[in-house]
């Protein structure tokens, strides 16, 4: 049976595991108000635009509302004389309080700065049309009253701004940090301690996370890197090429240059544009996005290490690299594990789900959940393909695998309407009901392949289902008549990652017109989304007997009697025996203990460094103590040492032994830090 749960970072025992959100969640910004954390980030072409989530812990969010219903600015944004704003909405936001109001300030190209204001982040907001070109800034209150903004690319720019934000006062544009200090894009802008800091991503030549300093606003700034080479051992995965930021919309038919993940270092974005945050009670802790997969670019939350006066992401012994798991930041609010939205929905509310984003402004009069209550009854539009459909109704697919159902009435379709579940993305997949002369067929396309399977159906009622694995940038389509078994239909389709929607993959319920008119209706009854990974509390063996294989050579984990954690070939004698089987205890907020079932003991981290070596000692101390790393799917984990802040590992190049002095895991997960148990037979 599918699970009914949602993805949460939220492990449940003390600790979360990255990143925090598995659908999109790009350009975070986030800010804290007292006890509470607000995060803003980027909604590009989807209305209603720029959503702000609420926390007490940085871990579990709530929606809170959105900074606006729709951007009238023009055709683009109503997809309207040929004209589309795919990828080139609002993005990049900024989100501040001051003086009792919260502010968002983001940019939409060939518009200027948008401004929003609130005395609730819950809103109303308030719309200014800053009309200034000012682009992925930061924007700082400081102390004397003066209002400051940074912005641009490779060099960094710092503008004032009127004290009413009424626009930016003339004259004072200027390079603070010229091009060629690596400070790249997405600034984020603080005061702390009387210093001024500037957190950028730069991508030359893989990406990493850029600081700079100064003791005034005008600098000079000096620069470092705080984080680098992060990845969770996750490639970036199937790109599209070459159709990006503002190239034409393909129609059916056209020529897609498909991209597979690459090699070790190749096809990933690591932990890149955020910034960070403090708690009350002297905690700091960073946030950034990484890329993953054609889920879209995702926001990861990382400890802060201060040194020397910059704040590094990572542990003390591990600076600059993420733990995929750690423990939760230190607040008094007590939190359970929840969701940020409710994502299935059965149209019975007097609005839509919070969840839910139209490609592009609505038409309001052509939409309705009143006209037949528990229904979202979406009247077709004329449209030559799916990507110009209006009230195209979407939300984020979810990873590393959900299952999205629609059950569809179309009985109120005309001919040359269709309706039903598409997959948007470039190039898109859908499937749905055609209604045709002679009445209806069954459609499904794939704009890759310029491919359509067609069915003939006596019933105007579907069951519209897609299995989407976006881990492995896949997907399924099925149906059925009944609600109760599917059907396959299609092959297997390929989700890839591209730069004109600048989107991960959106679920998406469409109704249109092909026959260049206004038609029907189609009546959407249920949406359902089935997330059969989200409950990983099973992930841990906790109290079994397992053995560990290195998924890099497929080598077995063995004690090695002469006192080294050494490895075995498969199926050889040591592997085998008692010393490659280890019990997991439990201690504790996602820390566990490993004990060598041949008596030997428990694995420590002796040494320091280069000569930290994993042994068995017959008494476990804090050195034996290992945060488990769960790596999301196919018993995959790392084992995170205590000590040292690194991960056991060993070069599947050499016969040297394990250390516990590997600083995490290369993108294609074969370095030899990533492990795979079974339960010992």
């Amino acid at each position: 049976m599918p699970s009914s749960a949602s993805w949460t970072a939220d492990n449940g025992n003390g600790t979360f595991t990255n990143p925090l959100f598995y659908d999109e969640f790009s350009d975070p910004d986030l800010i804290r108000v007292g006890d509470d954390f607000y995060l803003a980030g980027t909604t590009m072409h989807s209305m209603p635009g720029v959503v702000v989530l609420h926390s007490k812990d940085l871990v579990n969010w709530k929606f809170k509302s959105y900074a606006f219903t729709r951007l009238e600015l023009g055709p683009e944004f109503d997809l309207e004389d040929g004209k589309e704003a795919y990828g080139q909405g609002i993005w990049a936001p900024c989100i501040r309080y001051h003086a009792g109001k919260f502010y968002v300030f983001s940019n939409v190209n060939g518009h200027g700065l948008q401004v929003f204001v609130a005395e609730d982040p819950a809103g109303p907001w308030e719309h200014r049309n800053f009309k200034g070109t000012i682009y992925d800034l930061s924007v700082l209150f400081d102390d004397d009253g003066r209002v400051y903004a940074v912005h641009g690319y490779d060099q960094v720019v710092l503008t004032e701004l009127q004290p009413d934000l009424s626009g930016i006062v003339e004259g004072t544009s200027r390079v603070i940090i010229p091009r060629g200090n690596a400070m790249g894009e997405g600034h984020h802008f603080y005061k702390i301690d009387g210093k001024y800091y500037i957190i950028s991503a730069n991508y030359a030549p893989t990406g990493r996370m850029q600081a700079a300093r100064a003791d005034h606003v005008h600098g000079p700034y000096e620069t470092g890197v705080i984080a680098g080479k992060e990845t969770f051992g996750t490639q970036r995965g199937t790109l599209l090429q070459p159709i990006g930021l503002g190239g034409v919309v393909p129609d059916p038919g056209a020529k897609f240059n498909i991209v597979e993940p690459g090699g070790a270092q190749l096809g990933a974005v690591p932990l890149h544009q955020g910034g960070i945050v403090d708690l009350p009670n002297g905690e700091w802790w960073g946030f950034s996005m990484l890329d993953f997969r054609s889920v879209g670019r995702t926001t990861a939350l990382s400890p802060v290490t201060w040194v020397d006066g910059w704040p590094y992401f990572g542990l003390p012994g591990n600076l600059g690299r993420t733990p995929r798991t750690w423990v939760k930041p230190v607040v008094e609010a007590k939190v359970y594990p929840h969701a940020p939205y409710q994502r299935s929905d059965d149209f019975s509310g007097e609005r839509l789900l919070p969840v839910w984003q139209w490609n592009h402004n609505p038409v309001d009069a052509k939409w309705s959940l009143a006209d037949k209550p528990g229904t979202l009854r979406l009247h077709t539009l004329p449209a030559p393909h799916f990507l110009w459909a209006k009230n195209t109704l979407t939300q984020r697919a979810i990873g590393p695998v959900s299952i999205a159902t629609a059950e569809l009435d179309a009985s109120g379709l005309e001919v040359g309407d269709t309706a039903g579940l598409g997959l948007l993305n470039i190039p898109f997949a859908t499937l749905g009901l055609v209604k045709t002369e002679a009445g209806f067929a069954l459609r499904c396309y794939e704009q890759l392949t310029d491919r359509a399977v067609e069915r003939p159906i006596d019933s105007p009622r579907v069951w519209l289902r897609v299995t989407g694995d976006y881990d492995e940038d896949f997907a399924q389509f099925s149906y059925s008549t009944d609600g109760a078994s599917y059907t396959e239909i299609g092959g297997r389709l390929r989700l890839p990652y591209q730069l004109k929607t600048f989107q991960g993959t959106r679920l998406a319920l469409f109704a249109f017109n092909q026959a260049e008119r206004e038609g029907g209706y189609a009546d959407f009854v249920a949406f359902q989304v089935d997330e059969p990974m989200a409950d990983r509390s099973k992930n841990i063996p906790l109290g079994e007997i397992v053995t560990f294989t290195n998924f890099a050579d497929g080598s077995v984990l063995w004690a090695n009697p002469h006192g080294m954690l050494h490895r075995a070939a498969p199926g050889s004698e040591q592997a085998r025996g008692p010393q490659a089987r280890f019990r997991v205890h439990d201690r504790g907020q996602g820390r566990v203990a490993l004990e060598a079932m041949d008596g030997s003991g428990f694995l420590t981290v002796v040494g320091a460094g280069l000569s930290a070596d994993v042994r068995p000692l017959k008494t476990e101390s804090e050195a034996s103590l290992f945060m488990w790393q769960d790596m999301l799917r196919d018993r995959q984990c790392m084992l995170l040492s205590l000590k040292t802040d690194r991960f056991v590992g060993i070069d599947p190049r050499t016969g040297e032994p394990y250390g516990a002095d590997w600083p995490g895991a290369n993108p294609d997960r074969k370095d030899g830090t990533v492990l795979v148990w079974h339960i010992a037979q």
